[in-house]
């Protein structure tokens, strides 16, 4: 049984998640503050939107992590990859994980398991060749699951997925009769949840990550504890967003034995503890 809750004097790991969607998204797209005006018209506001996240929200976002030496896990759409390649390799050349996140926006829950192995390969493929990264973790379109979305990621190498948040911590879950990683997402500390329809001020979210951040702290005096924070390209790459976030990292590094870990490290060093906890 591991005597300590994380390795090398670690109190509590943070694990933030990058969401690398802009491009990706259907003509059509949901998760977007602009209503369609019509089906005949495109939605140029739309496509405007989303193109925000990679001429500004992804280059604000990585020179913010250099500030705050900070390394985190990009989840990549693969259209997304195709269409900003360059974009995808810089990520990984400052030392971020390129995590998958389907190869497109498509609800893969109805697909048949040929359909959904061959988008999840697709993804795989556009991530390595933009990267030269292969990647071992997996966040589903919508954090939906199919009844065959688990096994195929195990099949085809995948060592953890993050779409399972019934936990403040990593664990692990069946699947085929082997254990397969858990490193919980989140819905609470998303900017997507927070600022899709504006319901929250900047100064709400930070916050809301101070308080959650201050009962974890708490907590993980006695027992393991993972604070999970999102963002999106195009929604906390901008300016005031960004700023909070940055505002939060500072404020979080500033007590003793605070890490900022990749998810591709946590689920690789849980994995191997006697006491992580399994489903």
């Amino acid at each position: 049984m591991s005597t300590s809750f994380w390795p090398q004097d670690i109190r509590l790991v943070i694990s933030i998640s990058m969401q690398f969607e802009t491009g990706a998204q259907p003509e059509r797209a949901p998760f977007s503050p602009f209503h369609e005006m019509d089906a005949e018209t495109p939605n140029q506001a739309t496509l405007k939107w989303f193109e925000y996240g990679a001429k500004e929200g992804l280059p604000r976002l990585l020179d913010l992590w250099d500030r705050k030496n900070v390394k985190v896990t990009s989840h990549m759409v693969g259209k997304a990859v195709e269409k900003y390649p360059a974009l995808a390799r810089e990520i990984v050349e400052r030392g971020h994980e390129a995590a998958a996140h389907g190869q497109e926006w498509v609800p893969h829950w109805r697909m048949t398991p040929e359909e959904e192995r061959a988008s999840y390969q697709a993804n795989i493929a556009a991530i390595v060749k933009a990267t030269g990264q292969r990647p071992v973790g997996f966040n589903a379109f919508a954090l939906r699951n199919g009844p065959n979305t688990l096994g195929i990621l195990q099949a085809l190498g995948f060592s953890y997925y993050i779409d399972d948040i019934s936990r403040d911590e990593p664990f692990s879950v069946s699947v085929d009769g082997k254990p397969f990683m858990v490193v919980p997402y989140t819905r609470r500390n998303n900017d997507i949840e927070k600022f899709h329809n504006q319901s929250l001020s900047v100064d709400g979210f930070l916050s809301d990550l101070k308080r959650e951040f201050s009962m974890l702290y708490e907590e993980a005096g006695h027992r393991r504890r993972m604070m999970s924070v999102s963002v999106h390209d195009r929604i906390g790459g901008q300016p005031a967003i960004a700023h909070a976030i940055e505002e939060f990292i500072t404020f979080a590094q500033t007590h003793a034995g605070v890490a900022f870990l990749r998810k591709d490290d946590i689920a690789a060093w849980a994995s191997s503890q006697d006491d992580t906890p399994h489903d």
